[in-house]
């Protein structure tokens, strides 16, 4: 790329934002959003124009991360872990008096919020797993008293569905062959009875949504029968589904519906770009026109009691997020704040699609950024791979992205098989590929770019976390003769450790892991052979692995046992590991230290810019 674009600072883009995640009142008078204080990401309270902002938390430690209104006016919400080690716990802070509750104060026990419905103000639904390890009871917490009490002993269900009158009457419930099944019950004393059964090949692309106003009909999503996740109405007395939206190539991604007649709005897809498509004639036009009303991709964040006021943002591909407060009856669109606004003196790049025919004959969808101002002509590449990995790639700002193309290297984003968004039969494409066909999409696209003259074959470097940290190890112990150098964030080494030492709560889902990763009993030998750390002596480019000591989900043993197998042979590599966090960085200073020593690593097996 041309040295005269300017290198955009790493603070820039991976230190604390200015403001992010607003949130309005149930009154749609005051925001709540996060922003730094004292350097640490707190909950900041202000008028609907931002004005007479405060700090309502004090957070000196990892900073808090999420925000919601409570629908009593009173209360501010948000959970917080220790160093990451994701136990949650849901605090409330009083505006009127300013005090700060930790509303669970149990240790290692994890808090979810399960519900907040504006008809039942003072409450709140939590799950807990304090009794069972494994499972999450649901709570309703009485916000002026926070007193507990248990509404419902979980049955053994992975997630819940409240109805309009606060009652769980919806739940999950994992099967022994990976699948689940939908359970509903009558009214909250009601004995649960099966609703749909959801088979091993169903289950990453089926899932309740919401009741209906009058509890009659639960909405899913639901690929039964199908091969994407279509949107339907089940009635629970008979069963019966009515299809109400699908694309015959990607899942229904997001639902809006109606606050009080719980009426379907709009449906989202995920495609390319996200698109939002009209169910409700009523609100077409207002969608369409809130749409094309700035370049990016819509996305409603949240709306007022009276569904009067929205908040809504705009996801651009070469831009932070900007954020507005819309008002529906004028149809009046008002800025707020953009995420990074100091990104705005830089230039930034663009995010392409494109297809890739893999080996097999099976298309994937992808992302291509070429550095601002550069041919896209043998250049340095970095293959991002996703983690999940069932999750994808989409289309957007990606700090991460942004600072690679700022460094001058093509970036390539691949949604392999085993990601969502495109129906089962693309999911399911990853069953038991691991390190395989998986892998094999990998070097598929990264072949696809060098035919097309963009990459350099000699300057590719493998980089990802979570999954992609295991696909960044496969890349260096399977197949080291393709990349120059990998990079491997709180990545997996050895697959029948990771599953056997999975956090409690993953353990209802577990089948899903043998289902579709391997058993760690029955497939030993298999998961060895899929596992990098089977081959860590094969390692021969440079290797930099980073992890959060408190990680509960890819343990810090993931990477210490990689490592030691390294040193065993004697094969140089870099190891970073942070004392105070977990699946990834949430304190800034962390996150600087990563990324400065990746830059400097990238650079100098890949040859590209690097800032002091």
């Amino acid at each position: 790329m041309s040295n005269d674009v300017p290198l955009i600072p790493r603070e820039a883009l991976f230190g604390n934002p200015e403001r992010a995640s607003p949130r309005i009142s149930p009154d749609g008078r005051r925001l709540a959003w996060l922003a730094p204080d004292d350097g640490i990401l707190n909950v900041w309270v202000g008028e609907a124009d931002l004005s007479a902002a405060r700090p309502i938390t004090g957070d000196r430690d990892r900073g808090v991360r999420t925000v919601a209104w409570a629908h009593d006016h009173r209360h501010v919400l948000y959970v917080q872990d220790e160093g990451g080690d994701e136990n949650w716990r849901l605090h409330a802070v009083d505006l009127e008096t300013g005090h700060d509750r930790d509303l669970t104060p149990f240790e290692d026990v994890q808090a979810r919020v399960v519900e907040l419905d504006k008809r039942y103000p003072d409450d709140v639904l939590v799950g807990l797993n304090r009794d069972n390890p494994e499972l999450h009871d649901v709570y309703r917490l009485h916000l002026p008293t926070g007193h507990l009490e248990r509404v419902l002993e979980n049955p053994g269900f992975v997630g819940f569905v409240v109805d309009t009158t606060f009652r769980v009457r919806a739940g999950v419930e994992p099967q022994p062959d990976g699948g689940h099944r939908i359970m509903v019950r009558d009214d909250a004393e009601g004995d649960w009875r099966p609703l749909l059964d959801v088979l091993p090949e169903d289950a990453l692309t089926t899932d309740p949504v919401a009741f209906d106003r009058d509890g009659e009909r639960l909405l899913a999503i639901s690929s039964v029968g199908a091969n994407t996740g279509r949107l339907v109405s089940l009635d629970l007395a008979t069963g019966a589904e009515e299809g109400l939206a699908e694309d015959p190539r990607h899942d229904v991604t997001d639902v809006r519906l109606d606050p009080d007649t719980r009426q379907v709005q709009w449906v989202s897809f995920l495609r390319d770009r996200l698109d939002h498509e009209p169910i409700d004639a009523s609100i077409a036009d207002e969608l369409a026109a809130l749409t094309e009303a700035e370049r990016g991709d819509l996305l409603l964040l949240d709306e007022d009691d009276a569904d009067a006021t929205w908040v809504v943002a705009y996801q651009r591909d070469d831009g932070p997020m900007r954020y507005h407060r819309y008002d529906r009856t004028s149809r009046a669109l008002s800025f707020l704040f953009e995420v990074r606004p100091a990104l705005g003196g830089y230039e930034l790049a663009r995010m392409e699609p494109f297809r890739v025919t893999a080996r097999d004959g099976l298309e994937l969808p992808g992302y291509l950024t070429v550095p601002p101002r550069a041919e896209p002509r043998n250049l340095p590449t970095v293959l991002l791979v996703h983690g999940g990995p069932f999750a994808r790639d989409a289309w957007g700002y990606h700090p991460e992205v942004q600072w690679l193309a700022n460094r001058g290297y093509l970036v390539l984003q691949v949604n392999f098989r085993g990601s969502t968004g495109y129906g089962k039969a693309f999911v399911n494409a990853g069953d038991r590929e691991w390190g395989a066909a998986m892998h094999d999409d990998l070097l598929d696209t990264v072949d696809w770019a060098i035919d097309q003259g963009y990459a350099d074959p000699a300057r590719v470097a493998i980089y990802g976390g979570s999954y992609g940290g295991y696909a960044a190890l496969c890349g260096a112990a399977f197949t080291p003769e393709r990349f120059a150098c990998a990079v491997d964030l709180v990545g997996i080494s050895n697959l029948k450790t990771l599953i056997e030492s999975f956090p409690p709560y993953w353990k209802p889902i577990i089948a899903q892991f043998h289902a579709r990763v391997g058993h760690p009993e029955h497939d030993e030998a298999f998961l060895w052979e899929r596992s990098p750390l089977s081959r860590a002596d094969r390692v021969s480019i440079p290797l930099l692995i980073a992890q959060g000591a408190n990680d509960p989900r890819v343990k810090q043993a993931e990477s210490e046992q990689f490592v030691e197998a390294l040193r065993a042979h004697g094969i140089d590599h870099e190891y970073l590991l942070f004392e105070d966090e977990g699946h990834g960085f949430a304190k800034p200073e962390n996150r600087m230290r990563f990324y400065a020593a990746a830059e400097a690593f990238l650079a100098r097996h890949l040859g590209g810019r690097q800032e002091p």
